[in-house]
């Protein structure tokens, strides 16, 4: 079992592009709305409670399930090394997302951005399972 283990929502613009955060704290790099799931908690209520803290009055729609990653955890102090797994889910959201809580600022993640941006479990396994399912078309 994984240190860390976080549900995730995939959010698509109408072009494709992927909704990310940026937090105020433990990394740079842009993330999936989602968060650590608390103990007894279902990935579902984990999700609908993550959304609300980090987005607002948003609540998922569409939910759909799009598999498991696990990779070492970013995190800006290359001290730090613990497992991660991220259940992916992709869904719509209902209501208008805005940064709330300990995330700074949203962004929408296209083809046309740095890749660099991403945390390395996004650039390594998410992104590259995405399009070869044909989730992602760019």
């Amino acid at each position: 079992m994984a240190e860390f283990n976080k549900v995730g929502l995939l959010v698509q613009d109408e072009s494709g592009r992927i909704l990310m955060c940026k937090k105020d704290h433990s990394t740079s790099l842009l993330i999936l709305p989602g968060g650590r799931i608390e103990d007894g908690e279902t990935d579902m209520e984990c999700l609908n409670r993550e959304l609300v803290e980090e987005l607002g009055q948003v609540t998922p729609r569409n939910v759909e399930w799009v598999g498991g990653y696990t990779a070492i955890a970013h995190n800006d102090d290359p001290n730090i090394r613990k497992t991660l797994e991220i259940r992916l889910y992709r869904g719509e959201l209902e209501g208008i997302p805005a940064a709330c809580g300990e995330i700074q600022e949203l962004f929408w993640f296209g083809e046309d951005n740095d890749p660099g941006l991403l945390t390395p479990i996004f650039t390594d396994h998410i992104l590259p399972d995405l399009r070869k399912r044909g989730i992602l078309s760019w």
